[in-house]
């Protein structure tokens, strides 16, 4: 299935440390092609090296890796 990237944001970690290593996580808000609007945490380096945007259309591999639709 594919989905529309709606709204991209910083995921709300509160005050609590991330681990050392950790990679930063951004919240996607997505759509899918019949309308029904899921969240997902993504990596925000893996959405800057594949120059995925709010408004790109995506989809997810078989072990969740997000990808944009050409």
């Amino acid at each position: 299935m594919k989905y529309i990237v709606k709204r991209i944001q910083e995921a709300d970690y509160g005050c609590e440390e991330r681990p050392e290593g950790y990679q930063f996580q951004v919240l996607l808000r997505l759509r899918d092609e019949t309308g029904q609007e899921i969240d997902m945490e993504v990596a925000d380096a893996e959405l800057l090296a594949k120059d995925i945007n709010e408004g790109d259309w995506v989809f997810f591999d078989k072990d969740n890796e997000i990808f944009k639709e050409k």
